[in-house]
Order: structure tokens, then sequence, then C-alpha cells
């Protein structure tokens, strides 16, 4: 069992995004749900509290602790893509406000971010030749949802 688990804030809306993010990534499932036992500022007696739940083999909660914290970018989880698909697959799925999408963000319909990033973007923009990862980084900062043909023939020249 892992020591370290990410706790994810939510109002009212844990059991429902956990089952959306278990139904979306391999390697995932609900793991427990936990009622409350006595009524709470978010919520009440018998109220679903936490739901334990298993992302890519890694432990997540999520609480319903009510209307008082949201969520913000200062905090997002990153997903390694291999394939334009997988990153197509994802940013579908996940993009829920345009307006705040911008290299490989994309906020979710509970409010959390996310970054859709082929791993061949780190790669080339920690690449020997400069230059290249200037242009890549140029490329890449002028996107929303990566493109992976688009930073490869920045890369190119």
């Amino acid at each position: 069992m892992e020591t370290l688990a990410t706790c994810l804030w939510f109002d009212g809306k844990a059991e429902e995004a956990a089952g959306f993010y278990v139904g979306l990534f391999p390697d995932s499932s609900i793991d427990t749900i936990t009622h409350s036992t006595i009524d709470y500022p978010g919520g009440k007696e018998g109220d679903v509290l936490i739901v334990a739940f298993t992302l890519f083999g890694r432990r997540f909660q999520a609480l319903n602790g009510g209307p008082y914290h949201a969520f913000n970018e200062a905090i997002s989880l990153s997903i390694a893509c291999e394939t334009q698909a997988e990153v197509d697959r994802y940013w579908t799925s996940l993009s829920a406000h345009p307006e705040s999408e911008q290299c490989g963000w994309a906020k979710d319909r509970y409010g959390l971010s996310w970054q859709i990033i082929p791993t061949i973007l780190n790669k080339l923009l920690a690449d020997p030749d400069r230059e290249k990862a200037k242009r890549v980084m140029a490329a890449m900062i002028e996107m929303k949802k990566i493109d992976i043909a688009a930073i490869e023939a920045a890369a190119a020249g």
C-alpha cells in the first residue's frame, strides 16, 4: 500500500468525478466509498464523504468538502502520452473550459487542471541543440492541445 495519496476537494461531486476519471484511465478503480456519520459543513450524515480511487495504479482521494475551496492552476495532473491519438482522446474527454487551455493544459468539468503532454515534447525541449529546443518551445507556446507533428516539424526547422 502506498503511503502517499493525492486528495482532491469537491463540492458534492466526489463520487461522480472519481467515476468519470476511473472510466477514462487504464489501471483504475474505485476502491472505497466512505459516507459521513454526522452532519458537517460540506454535507449531511449519510452523504458520500470520501471516495478512495486509483488512477494509472496511483492512489487518490476525492473529498466532498463543500464549496469552500476550488481548484486552480497551481496544481495539475500530468498525463504523458505516446501518440497523437492518446493526446486527442484525453483532450476530448477532459477539456471543458477552452478559455483556460494553453500549452497542453486543459481544465475538466470539475475545474481540475490537466497537462496532456506528448512524451516527445519533453525530449525535444531538452535537446542539446538549443536552437531546435527554442523552435519547439515557440511552436508549443502557440498551441492549446499539443500537436506532435507540428512540434516535430518545428524541431526539424
